[in-house]
């Protein structure tokens, strides 16, 4: 059973403008929005360890909504949860039982070293 008692940021930066006016795929992480989000559950999933020449640690978490409750996130946000930074990995799930909005759930990663 999932316990919905945490509290996420979902941060979500504009893309940079180069000097020719062209929008880049390079975000403006200082000038990102803050978006406070309350009772969701974020808990482990899927991580692995990289031992090739650049040793890496992938950290993988699952937020989870109440039913019937969307939030705001899409492919491309960093989301600050359980004291990380995180990266939304893929696409957001949007699940509907009945034609009806039942909850979101969300993989996040974080990539250390």
């Amino acid at each position: 059973m999932l316990h919905y008692t945490q509290t996420v940021v979902i941060l979500r930066a504009p893309y940079v403008t180069d000097r020719y006016g062209n929008t880049t795929a390079e975000r403006d992480w200082a000038s990102a929005t803050r978006t406070t989000v309350r009772r969701v559950s974020v808990q482990p999933d899927a991580s692995n360890e990289d031992d090739g020449d650049r040793p890496a640690v992938t950290t993988g978490l699952r937020l989870t909504t109440r039913r019937g409750v969307d939030i705001d996130l899409t492919p491309g946000d960093r989301v600050v949860a359980v004291g990380r930074l995180l990266d939304t990995d893929g696409d957001v799930a949007r699940y509907v039982v009945g034609g009806r909005h039942h909850h979101t759930e969300a993989r996040l990663k974080e990539v250390t070293g």
